[in-house]
């Protein structure tokens, strides 16, 4: 218990206690691979490498049989600057370990100017959902805390971030 209680602490360091979730308990460890490259709080990533969704496995969890919702966002769209897009939704699965989608498909790390945080959120569901999710109409302006309280998720279990930046062009 105590690597989940130290995980906050680059979470509030990196911005993202405040900026897009309020401050929670860890309460599940949850791992996040794309290719060989295993995600922690703030590591870089290149687009190129999150063009596939990632592998994503949660443990740590009091009862085999919850289900979770996984929320992957970007606070920093369209720059870090001016994030005037802020949150741009990437991905939403709910039904985890079910693994079935509820919103659009997965959409890797595209960031036009600056270093963007991508954050991945994940929630532990009371149950299987009654009604269907209150999805966003569009990626932009989506809020975290807003689809959370809107569908009874609480406060998220987990959450880590990685950042990454546009790549030069390939020159032939």
């Amino acid at each position: 218990m105590t690597t989940m209680v130290r995980s906050i602490d680059p979470l509030v360091v990196g911005r993202v206690v405040g900026d897009v979730l309020d401050m929670f308990v860890p309460m599940a460890d949850f791992r996040v691979v794309y290719g060989t490259k295993h995600i922690f709080n703030g590591c870089e990533i290149k687009p190129s490498l999150a063009i596939e969704r990632p592998l994503v496995q949660i443990s740590s969890v009091p009862s085999m049989d919850s289900l979770f919702t996984l929320i992957m966002i970007d606070p920093d769209a369209p720059s870090p600057s001016e994030p005037k897009m802020k949150e741009w939704l990437h991905w939403i699965v709910a039904d985890i370990p079910q693994g079935m989608d509820a919103s659009k498909e997965y959409m890797g790390p595209k960031p036009p100017t600056g270093i963007h945080r991508y954050v991945l959120v994940l929630f532990r569901q009371k149950g299987p959902p009654t009604k269907p999710w209150q999805l966003p109409p569009a990626r932009n302006n989506f809020s975290t805390r807003s689809f959370a309280a809107q569908n009874g998720l609480g406060l998220p279990v987990a959450a880590v971030y990685f950042n990454s930046q546009k790549e030069a062009a390939n020159k032939k």
